[in-house]
């Protein structure tokens, strides 16, 4: 499983914004302090803005600033706001519009009313870690050998 490349950007675009939530954050200071290009990271604030994880506003002083205590906005929220509802497997993606008859094994298929749970699992442990969560520091791990 692997995130699409907007919503691993997204999760970065809005975990710089954490850091300064009372800052308005224009595009270019972002894409500096993140290493994404400005036209992705100015695509991706105004998404995080319709979605209300940013609030965005115009004029010289404008820019996106932070919304909400970070401890309320979840990766699960964010990748969301980017990619719509999170689905392992396309024929049980609701904004794609596929059915099972879309799908060559669709008709026969035994698992397809079994990802509901996978994709409910899934979205719980994305919805259990928030932005708060990934402005801490990185606590070093020390490794294991046997």
């Amino acid at each position: 499983m692997r995130l699409t490349n907007l919503a691993d950007y997204a999760v970065v675009v809005m975990t710089a914004a954490a850091k300064s939530p009372e800052r308005r954050l224009s595009a270019p200071e972002v894409a500096l302090v993140t290493g994404i290009p400005v036209p992705t990271v100015a695509k991706l604030m105004g998404t995080l803005a319709r979605a209300g994880l940013l609030a965005a506003s115009r004029g010289a002083g404008g820019g996106f600033q932070f919304c909400r205590p970070a401890a309320e906005v979840s990766i699960a929220a964010i990748i969301e706001a980017v990619d719509g509802p999170i689905a392992l497997t396309q024929c049980q993606h609701p904004a794609d519009g596929v059915t099972a008859s879309d799908c060559s094994i669709g008709s026969s298929c035994s698992v397809r009313g079994h990802w509901a749970p996978i994709n409910r699992a899934v979205r719980d442990a994305l919805g259990a870690v928030t932005l708060a969560d990934l402005i801490q520091p990185v606590v070093a791990r020390e490794s294991v050998t046997a």
